[in-house]
């Protein structure tokens, strides 16, 4: 404990944190604050959705790469992004401009990524499928990059405009809704207006065209999400909490690495997160496969399931918050995601056992469209509360480290939904190799004992990564208590009180909490 109090102090952390009551303080958490910030998500949400459920049925598919060879692209590429988004992160945590931490990263990548993103939907014509797997390779590279440039710093800037247990949940509900919108959005704008069957492609998912014109609305999408979002959060730079402490030996700067990456609660929700993120990349990998093969879907009824996708971004936002405040964090995550497991794995299983309706019927359309509408709901409100648990690690590790390090850790944070396109679409291209799944296919002429195969293999592979990563979870040790203890420490130990366990003490009153006290 002493030495927790002396790394504060030494920091100036707390003495930053109180500072602040001097100052105006961040405005209010109001809707404007949560919209603006939320807005920016859309971009990430618009390239999550094109790279888990489209790129590798584009290459594969359309450009006529083998699947295992873009899910192992996808897979290597991962391996950049490990090195770059934490990079990025600490960057970011130890920057130093009249704009801030944040702002400087989120503006530059606004016209790259943009440009960037439009670039991996339009490979050159002609060449082989080695150049054109290294071609895909280096944009995927290119593209996560960028996203990141504005992600991990966005990402950061959350746990800044507001110290609230609660509050944060709100926060995140924002993000992720405004994700999922640009998600879905992408999605049913692409089967129902560019992926159209013409000619040559009586099949419009296979239309190379359609990807591009898509890519073209994307970048556009990106661009304006990003910007929105920095203009209008551009207003709290002089309020946050923003100033680091300067480092001046190596073996400083890994000490607080160290302290801040080996946090339990940290550690609980990483390795969580990355082996539950195998699982979601797997879905959402073969989710155009399921889709337009297993159930026979026409694309306008693929564009359904989209269309899900928002109402279930209306239920998580709704959800999320209300249960987070009434069971806690960690019990409600834990639940909220056994529960979406299951429901997501029911349709597939009733076809494997024979009781599921057969293709074409409606009964068969709204039996999926209600299990995809629980199973997303439910994912969505336990990742809302997720990042907002992750939010809660920041004040965890600065008690250790003396240091708040937002950008280092929701970087990590980051490269977790990474996985979904890198993991878990190396596993989805693992799969359809392992069934000798054709290229070129055509719904309604895949061989019945293919389908099955794929079938008989995705639920128990999704099954078991989604439950070890719900287990590891319950290793996770913050809660609102210790939140608010957290950030009365570094609010006190750093300017002239004895010890913290008055204020301590103070903290154990319902009627007064942490946030107010910083106010």
């Amino acid at each position: 404990m002493a030495e927790s109090r002396a790394r504060v102090a030494e920091s100036g952390l707390g003495e930053q944190l109180v500072n602040n009551q001097s100052k105006s303080g961040p405005p209010p958490l109001s809707l404007s604050t949560n919209i603006y910030y939320g807005v920016g998500s859309i971009a990430f949400g618009v390239h999550q959705a094109s790279l888990t459920s489209a790129l590798l049925l584009f290459f594969n598919q359309v450009m006529g790469l083998p699947a295992s060879w873009v899910g192992a692209a996808m897979m290597v590429t991962l391996i950049f992004d490990a090195i770059c988004d934490p990079l990025i992160g600490e960057w970011s945590d130890h920057t130093r401009s009249r704009w801030g931490r944040r702002h400087p990263f989120m503006y530059a990548s606004a016209i790259p990524a943009a440009v960037a993103f439009y670039f991996l939907f339009a490979p050159p014509r002609g060449w082989s499928q080695d150049y054109l797997l290294i071609y895909m390779a280096v944009m995927l590279v290119v593209v996560r990059v960028l996203l990141s440039l504005y992600e991990v710093p966005s990402s950061a800037l959350g746990p800044e405009l507001t110290l609230d247990y609660d509050e944060r949940t709100t926060l995140m509900s924002s993000r992720f809704f405004f994700g999922t919108l640009g998600g879905a959005g992408i999605s049913i704008l692409s089967l129902q207006v560019f992926l159209r069957k013409d000619a040559t492609h009586p099949l419009g998912l296979l239309n190379p065209v359609g990807y591009r014109e898509t890519a073209v609305v994307a970048g556009i999408v990106i661009f304006l999400s990003i910007m929105i979002s920095c203009l209008g959060t551009h207003r709290f730079i002089d309020t946050i909490v923003h100033e680091p402490r300067v480092r001046t030996t190596w073996r400083e700067k890994i000490s607080e690495l160290s302290g801040t990456l080996a946090n339990r609660s940290f550690l609980a929700l990483m390795i969580a997160g990355i082996v539950g993120a195998i699982s979601a990349g797997l879905r959402q990998g073969l989710d155009f496969y399921i889709s337009a093969y297993f159930w026979e879907f026409t694309p306008a009824q693929m564009s359904y399931l989209a269309i899900v996708g928002l109402f279930a971004a209306f239920a998580g936002v709704a959800l999320a918050p209300a249960i987070s405040k009434r069971f806690g964090k960690k019990p409600a995550m834990i639940g909220v995601f056994f529960a979406s497991l299951f429901s997501g794995i029911i349709p597939i299983t009733l076809r494997l056992f024979g009781l599921a309706p057969a293709n074409g019927t409606h009964a068969l359309l709204t039996l999926v469209i209600a299990f995809a509408f629980v199973s997303a709901t439910l994912g969505l409100t336990g990742f809302i509360i997720a990042s907002s648990m992750m939010a809660d690690v920041v004040e965890d590790a600065a008690i250790s480290t003396g240091q708040r390090s937002e950008g280092l850790l929701f970087a990590a944070n980051g490269l977790i939904a990474k996985c979904v396109t890198g993991v878990g679409t190396f596993f989805s291209g693992l799969l359809l190799g392992w069934v000798s799944f054709p290229r070129h296919a055509v719904p309604g002429h895949v061989d019945p004992a293919i389908l099955q195969h794929l079938g008989v293999a995705f639920v128990p592979t999704v099954a078991t990564f989604s439950g070890i990563a719900i287990v590891i979870l319950f290793f996770y040790n913050i809660d609102r208590s210790r939140h608010e203890k957290n950030v009365q420490r570094l609010g006190t130990e750093a300017v002239g009180e004895p010890n913290g366990s008055e204020a301590m003490s103070e903290l154990e009153s319902p009627n007064e909490t942490a946030s107010a006290r910083l106010s």
